[in-house]
């Protein structure tokens, strides 16, 4: 082997053992985004994710054109959805996209939202029960808010219900971070309480009245969905028997037979 060959070889492998401890370092970082409260909560972050952020920036002039403002804007939308602000700028993760072919950064913050929206959904109706409890035993909503968020562990819709009430702290209308939170958040049930909350405020309803309502018609739409999911069943699994277990069935009652008249035949 040449002088020069040899000088390649070990070129090629000091930049692949740099690349393999700058993966092993960037691996082991723990991201975090702020709560409102001013917790740090942890957020995972796919390791290629972790190791092309740091080139972003270079992606910038272009993005800052006028023809990648909606991506951006889409972006920002569904990064809030995700609870990572703060975390991942839209630039930074538009630039992923160029960086990765555009579609699998997006699908994987499509499926990050919609893990955050199933959680929301599935604890919304307890939390609506405990707020019911709380606010028609003489305290205030907000106050049993404050209760709710302290007594419950950190999860997607305690986020924002501790997001909604520092809102209120720091002087916006409780109408105003309902719908902010609504807005924010786009999860069509939790959409639906915040608003129903919006009018029993303008109208002068009780507002142990509408938890108590909304508690109710939740648990019939989770009831209407399972029944749903259910009667999909025998549809989806329809796909699989066809591809994988009938072939084998076959192949069980049919292969001694085959055998037979194959070993007949010689």
């Amino acid at each position: 082997m040449d002088i020069l060959g040899f000088c390649m070889m070990v070129a090629w492998g000091a930049a692949a053992a740099a690349f393999a401890w700058y993966a092993a370092s960037v691996a082991g970082e723990v991201t975090y985004v702020t709560l409102a409260d001013g917790r740090r909560q942890e957020r995972s972050i796919p390791l290629l994710f972790k190791l092309l952020l740091p080139l972003a920036h270079n992606f910038y002039p272009l993005i800052r054109r006028s023809i990648f403002a909606k991506p951006v804007a889409d972006a920002q939308t569904l990064l809030i959805q995700g609870g990572f602000e703060g975390l991942i700028s839209a630039e930074e993760f538009v630039s992923l996209q160029l960086m990765l072919l555009w579609l699998p950064p997006k699908l994987w913050l499509y499926n990050v939202v919609k893990r955050r929206h199933m959680s929301i959904m599935k604890a919304l109706p307890f939390v609506l029960d405990l707020l019911t409890l709380s606010v028609e035993a003489g305290m205030d909503f907000i106050s049993a808010l404050q209760r709710n968020c302290k007594s419950r562990r950190l999860d997607p819709l305690n986020e924002e219900l501790l997001r909604m009430t520092k809102e209120i702290q720091v002087g916006s209308s409780r109408k105003e971070a309902l719908r902010n939170m609504a807005l924010r958040v786009k999860q069509s049930d939790l959409k639906a309480v915040a608003f129903a909350l919006i009018q029993a405020d303008e109208l002068g309803v009780s507002i142990g009245a509408i938890l108590r309502i909304q508690s109710e018609q939740l648990r019939s739409r989770r009831f209407d969905r399972a029944e749903k999911l259910a009667a999909e069943a025998p549809v989806k699994m329809l796909g699989p028997l066809l591809l994988c277990i009938f072939p084998s069935v076959f192949i069980i009652l049919l292969g001694p037979v085959l055998s037979q008249a194959l070993k007949g035949n010689w």
